[in-house]
């Protein structure tokens, strides 16, 4: 629809707007636009006019307020013309001035594919992600104006050269499609589905649409037969009805025949008959009367009006089996007719709201997952996070569960009772100790099904989230949320470990000091330390000693690596600081860093390295990364005679699995002097544990000690160290 005229939007509007200083408002915008986009030309040849004036009237068609067709009349000036945000603001007023800009800026987040693997990429697109979630959140009318201009582009794809067709197609499925989808707008969904699935997989596209097409008029006479006997059957019983009759969309078949392996003649939903009534109640009494007079197919009603979806969407669906066919009815008031074509347009609608009420306000009431939507982005700490929240949770969740208070939540397939806790709240989620569903106790690992009655049982001594339950969780808002908690446990160990080895240093040198936040960001910025807390955490992570902490921070003139080079060279032999236990020959208390590519102990052959800027690396000998620097850096190093110290060996077991066996090698460690600081455990492909410790230990005979009684536990396959 090249063709589109002023006239054309103006019939639309005057449908549903009777207020005549809103139509000159409209028609205000349209002339502005006109003119600041005059000479300008879209790809398809067309003047760039047609393209937001086709916007406005898709806007009409969903009876939005004036504000928003206004949006959309202008939501390309302020990128693409001299027009500002000011000159909108000074014309047309503040709020059609932010939707056009919210829309602006929208508009220049570009969507890679979801599978792209490049870390840099993928953070932009969580930005990405981010930011255009934050302009729904300030006003939903945001998105809707996007998805009106995303359906004309669609339209007009073809004069685009066919790498940006894809970009843009794919982009359109797999963010657009679905956002439509949870706003209940099926026939704008429907469309942006099939158009990108066009461009995207042609000939897919032009099979099934070709096999539609040469079945239609056979299922048409099936349809128009079983259409007779249900008028003739709700005629019967004096019901006040309309029945017609609604094709499938060519990707939605593609899609069922993907998910369950079926062929096209085994979609019997092609061509749904649909009744439509004037109350809830009839739609209870017509399913009765249908289920009497036809067998219906087990386990296919289904009630979405006593439990609609999170779109709003509300039917009940039946299949039943008629004249030696299969047949899927829907029966719906008019009203919920309206709002599964429609959908939350249908409830913001100017005609019916008149301004009253905010369109966010009225939207974040209606739509759960949108109010859902905003908390989880405000909560993420993380912009990847951000992405998978939206691509995973929100836009293909479709198993719809109960609280016992009778409140829906929806989560994506494959989700369990762990997934629905930390839905509810974070707190819920991490007290979590038990899970009841349907009046059953059922293991975290529990898949659940819609319908589900899930009640959550909590502790206050519940030991909280644990490695394991990363790999129960589906949804990315749960494992976001058991990640920050392992985390901040984690830290507060290592915070621990670090200020006790700070400690250390301090009473090692007899130093009188005092340190500071602002002493710590001031020394250590460039290493993202802003706290006196951050920088133990990272002793306790030994990325940085506490020596050279220490030296920092006390004013110690740091040593050059060219004066550390020639103090070495000079052969005069010093020992180190106690921290490291480390000999060199050369100067007195350089910065030493046993490295964490290879974890040296006492026992072990080791070299280091004069790294640059940073002092000195203590390798092992045999450590890969070490072969592979320059030589004319390394230098001898010997233990010294110190044994106090404890040091971190990692060490992998794989075991057969049983009961106890981590109890039992834990034990096994930690009976003599060794301790055990860290464990994870996950299983093989071959089925056996695999078990990696992080091990504290003085030196390598310990630890040789160590790894031959574990290897002596029943069950033990193997025990190795390893180099990290």
């Amino acid at each position: 629809m090249s063709d589109a005229t002023y006239a054309m939007l103006e019939s639309n509007i005057k449908d549903y707007i009777d207020d005549s200083e809103a139509i000159d408002q409209i028609k205000a915008a349209y002339d502005f636009a006109l003119a600041h986009h005059e000479g300008q030309m879209r790809k398809s040849g067309d003047a760039y006019i047609s393209h937001p004036l086709h916007v406005a009237i898709i806007l009409a068609e969903y009876q939005t307020d004036p504000t928003t067709i206004m949006a959309g009349l202008l939501h390309d000036c302020i990128e693409d013309t001299s027009a500002s945000y000011e000159d909108i603001e000074a014309r047309f007023g503040e709020e059609v001035a932010l939707l056009t800009e919210g829309v602006t800026k929208l508009g220049q987040y570009k969507f890679k594919g979801v599978d792209d693997a490049e870390e840099e990429k993928q953070t932009m697109q969580a930005k990405n992600y981010q930011k255009m979630l934050l302009a729904m959140s300030k006003d939903i009318r945001v998105i809707i104006v996007k998805l009106a201009d995303r359906l004309h582009n669609m339209r007009t794809l073809g004069s685009l050269p066919e790498a940006k067709q894809e970009r843009i197609a794919k982009e359109t499925l797999d963010i657009f499609a679905p956002l439509a989808h949870r706003l209940g707008m099926y026939i704008l969904k429907a469309e942006l589905e099939d158009t990108s699935f066009k461009y995207l997989n042609p000939p897919q596209y032009r099979l099934i649409a070709q096999m539609i097409s040469d079945t239609r008029e056979n299922r048409e006479e099936d349809l128009s037969l079983m259409r007779t006997n249900l008028e003739y059957l709700l005629g019967e019983h004096d019901f006040d009805y309309n029945v017609k009759g609604r094709i499938k969309n060519i990707y939605s078949v593609y899609k069922k025949m993907q998910a369950r392996n079926k062929d096209f003649d085994d979609i019997f939903d092609l061509l749904a008959l649909r009744i439509i009534v004037p109350t809830v109640e009839a739609c209870y009494r017509a399913i009765g009367v249908i289920h009497s007079k036809w067998t219906p197919i087990p386990n296919r009603f289904k009630d979405y009006i006593a439990m609609p979806k999170p779109n709003l969407y509300q039917s009940l669906h039946t299949s039943v089996i008629a004249n030696g066919k299969v047949y899927e009815i829907q029966i719906r008031t008019k009203e919920m007719d309206h709002i599964a074509e429609y959908g939350i347009a249908a409830h913001w609608s100017y005609k019916q709201n008149k301004g009253k009420v905010p369109m966010t306000e009225m939207v974040s009431k209606k739509l759960k997952w949108y109010g859902d939507l905003i908390r989880f982005t405000e909560e993420s700490e993380s912009d990847a996070d951000v992405l998978d929240l939206l691509r995973d949770d929100i836009l293909h969740s479709n198993v719809y569960v109960f609280t016992p208070q009778g409140d829906i939540i929806d989560l994506p397939k494959g989700a369990t009772p762990l997934d629905f806790a930390f839905r509810i709240h974070t707190e819920v989620g991490i007290k979590t100790v038990g899970a009841i569903v349907n009046g059953k106790i059922v293991p975290l690992e529990y898949e659940l099904v819609t319908g589900d009655i899930v009640k959550i049982k909590t502790s206050q001594n519940s030991f909280g989230p644990n490695d394991n339950w990363l790999k129960i969780v589906k949804t990315s808002n749960a494992k976001s949320k058991i990640k920050n908690y392992l985390n901040k446990q984690r830290r507060d160990v290592l915070v621990d470990m670090g200020k006790e080895e700070f400690q250390k240093a301090i009473e090692h040198r007899n130093v009188d000091i005092k340190v500071t936040d602002e002493a710590c960001f001031k020394e250590f910025q460039h290493k993202g330390i802003k706290t006196v807390e951050d920088l133990y955490y990272e002793i306790g992570k030994n990325t940085i000693t506490a020596t050279t902490a220490l030296n920092a921070l006390i004013g110690e003139e740091k040593v050059k690596d060219e004066a550390l080079m020639e103090a070495i060279n000079r052969k005069e032999r010093k020992a180190t600081s106690g921290d490291s236990n480390i000999v060199i020959e050369g100067i007195d208390n350089p910065a030493i860093k046993l490295s964490n590519c290879c974890t040296p102990i006492p026992g072990d052959r080791i070299t280091g390295y004069v790294s640059k800027g940073s002092g000195i690396a203590v390798h092992r000998t045999r450590c890969n990364n070490l072969q592979n620097l320059d030589d004319s850096r390394t230098i001898s190093v010997e233990w010294g005679g110190a044994r106090e110290q404890i040091y971190d060996v990692n060490v992998k077991i794989i075991v057969q699995n049983r009961d106890n066996i981590l109890a039992d090698i834990i034990n096994s460690v930690t009976q003599h002097t060794a301790k055990v600081n860290q464990v994870a455990a996950n299983t093989n492909k071959r089925g056996e544990g695999v078990i990696k410790l992080k091990v504290g230990v003085r030196d390598k005979i310990e630890l040789e000690n160590v790894m031959r009684n574990v290897n002596k536990i029943s069950d033990v396959i193997s025990i190795e160290r390893l180099m990290k």
